[in-house]
């Protein structure tokens, strides 16, 4: 027993739950400083990679949204530069790419094709209902087979397809004008030479 004036050592076990804060205060302060790092070489922070990339499109047959045709498939969007925009009534994002999407279609320059993901048929029509159809073709995918071929991680992603059904870009998360007008649309127009 300690005698008075000496100090007992308080063991580790008791002091850990102390530390923990400061802990995940340093690995925060890394993460951001990776990313500002990042940014500043000019690597965007938002981009998720794709081993897709300059790969043949998924195989895929999917069944249309009632009263939008016949089956969308892999094979029938070869032959054209296309854009495949996976969505759902259920996504916030896709409420705020939904505008862009509707001015790409206006535009004429590459047709849309939907994949509607764990998505009820009748909310994906309500939802296309109110604010507007910019799609070509509507394939549903309740089960995300198609999502899961893609790679999908969230809603919205995008990817371009080339004219030989290959995937020459993938944008995860809303189209934006500006990325529209810097990314998409210039390379929209080099696969379409």
């Amino acid at each position: 027993m300690p005698g008075p004036g000496t100090s007992q050592a308080v063991p580790f076990v008791r002091r850990w739950p102390y530390l923990l804060p400061l802990v995940l205060i340093l690995a925060l302060g890394g993460v951001f400083t990776k990313r500002l790092v990042d940014v500043e070489r000019g690597l965007d922070p938002s981009l998720i990679p794709t081993v897709l990339l300059n790969t043949p499109l998924p195989a895929f047959d999917l069944p249309p949204l009632p009263g939008r045709g016949q089956a969308m498939n892999s094979d029938e969007l070869k032959g054209e530069v296309s854009l495949i925009n996976v969505w759902g009534s259920w996504c916030i994002a896709c409420l705020v790419e939904h505008p862009v999407l509707l001015e790409i279609a206006k535009s004429g320059d590459v047709p849309i094709h939907g994949i509607a993901w764990r998505d009820d048929p009748d909310r994906s029509l309500a939802w296309l209902a109110e604010r507007g159809d910019p799609y070509a073709k509507i394939g549903q995918d309740p089960r995300s087979k198609a999502a899961i071929a893609f790679g999908v991680v969230l809603a919205p992603e995008t990817f371009l397809i080339d004219k030989q059904g290959i995937i020459r870009y993938k944008q995860t998360g809303p189209i934006t004008q500006e990325d529209w007008r810097t990314k998409i649309k210039p390379l929209i127009e080099q696969l379409k030479k």
